[in-house]
């Protein structure tokens, strides 16, 4: 059992620990900004007695504001609001930056991209960020056709390092130090294009290379001490997902990389990109020392799936009603999408007819970006307001929502619509909490 005292990192750390000496204990991390989703997930950690760990992009948090207008001191700030409210302690709380780096700025010189790579990396360890992915892997303007080399990735990662160690330092009541992950073969944030037809895995003799090369870079940085605390390596093994297409994990394939993890430094594989993968893959992975599992599309996937059973449910519902104005949650997401499409038209390929489908459907979730449009949340708020009015008929949920249904009618979920969002939403958290080995 974790000491009560433990902090989020520590915690962290013992997991780590004790899947390299065993093989059935991981973490999964919710890289998500999403309000929802963040809420679904303090409610399964509560029950699970686990850490809360969040983490958020460069792309959708950073000093600029990002795509969801928030910087990591308000992220932050929203996230342990959302831990206080549901129960938990800040010590459960974990708090972390996936592809922090020069992703957001790729289309400036290497010089500007990586100056503000490192003001957000400050940013995020002023705002107490405790785990940070150094990902300096996306090439900038500058940079040749192919993208920077992996000795040019882990200087810029080194550097990176060197920013968050400098907020770390000025902090006044300073709380463990950062935790890093590294690497080069590092995932499209987001999921990648369908033009794929098939996934080449890491090398397991590129494992201790890269080690060496990061090594040596924080060498150069004279960052000895937060070379002890780097503790994961992004790597292939083979799980992706696209458009309309899912790369399953294939154990037999990968087993030469499970077992190419070095005795020292005390590390783990960070897997990204694991959505909707099946919940004997997501297990198999953690026990093939995968063992932090991220995850992110797959939950605002459940989320726009929830939303729009509860659309069909109005329509049914309420549809002949006189004087009802039915939410138009579906539209004014497409128009949206239409007005600014620089999120998803370079994901989204075919016929007008294949296109609009994936605007909706799409295993990539570019709609995730949009829910932040005012005239969506206008749509959304009248959708709640006209299930909220007057009990919602069984049945109907029966119809569209089968698993919460049977939830309600055995008086563990509320027959309201934020609460059977939020459970849609558990159900793909709870195959991941199962997966670490953790206990419902």
């Amino acid at each position: 059992m974790e000491s009560q005292n433990q902090s989020a990192s520590q915690r962290l750390q013992e997991i780590i620990r004790t899947n390299r000496r065993s093989d059935k204990c991981g973490v999964y991390a919710v890289c998500s900004a999403h309000p929802s989703v963040i809420e679904a997930a303090a409610q399964q950690s509560l029950r699970d007695g686990s850490v809360l760990h969040v983490e958020s992009t460069s792309s959708q948090v950073n000093q600029e504001g990002g795509y969801t207008g928030q910087t990591p001191a308000q992220f932050a700030a929203y996230v342990h609001s959302v831990a206080r409210k549901t129960g938990l302690v800040p010590e459960r709380v974990l708090l972390g930056g996936d592809h922090l780096g020069p992703y957001p700025w790729r289309a400036q010189s290497a010089e500007i991209a990586m100056r503000k790579a490192c003001e957000v990396v400050r940013a995020c360890v002023l705002a107490g960020y405790s785990k940070i992915h150094l990902d300096a892997s996306m090439a900038c303007a500058d940079d040749p056709k192919n993208g920077p080399d992996e000795r040019t990735i882990a200087k810029r990662a080194a550097i990176l390092c060197a920013a968050a160690e400098s907020a770390f330092e000025k902090m006044p009541k300073a709380p463990q130090p950062p935790l890093y992950v590294i690497g080069t073969e590092v995932p499209t944030p987001g999921g990648e294009s369908d033009s794929q037809t098939t996934l080449s895995l890491t090398p397991s003799d590129q494992v201790d290379r890269t080690l060496q090369v990061f090594r040596a870079a924080f060498a150069e940085q004279n960052l000895p001490s937060a070379w002890e605390r780097v503790i994961g390596l992004v790597v292939q093994p083979g799980v992706e997902f696209g458009e309309n297409s899912i790369f399953d994990y294939d154990r037999p394939k990968a087993s030469a990389l499970s077992s190419a993890l070095p005795k020292h430094p005390e590390l783990v594989y960070e897997a990204h990109s694991t959505d909707y993968q099946r919940p004997s893959a997501l297990a198999e992975l953690v026990e093939d020392h995968f063992a932090i599992l991220k995850v992110g599309p797959w939950l605002t996937f459940a989320f726009r799936e929830a939303v729009f059973a509860l659309s069909a449910i109005e329509q049914e519902w309420l549809g002949q009603r006189k004087g009802i104005r039915l939410s138009q949650v579906r539209r004014a997401l497409d128009a949206a999408m239409l007005r600014n499409p620089v999120y998803w038209r370079s994901y989204y390929h075919g016929s007008e007819e294949e296109i609009r489908l994936a605007r909706m459907y799409s295993y990539s979730d570019r709609c995730r970006y949009y829910w932040v449009d005012t005239g969506v949340q206008q749509e959304l708020a009248q959708l709640r307001a006209n299930l909220g009015a007057s009990p919602i008929p069984l049945t109907l949920v029966s119809q569209h929502l089968p698993l919460q249904h049977e939830a309600i009618r055995c008086g563990t979920l509320p027959a309201h619509a934020d609460d059977m969002i939020r459970e849609h939403i558990q159900t793909i958290l709870r195959m991941y909490a199962a997966a670490c080995g953790m206990k419902d």
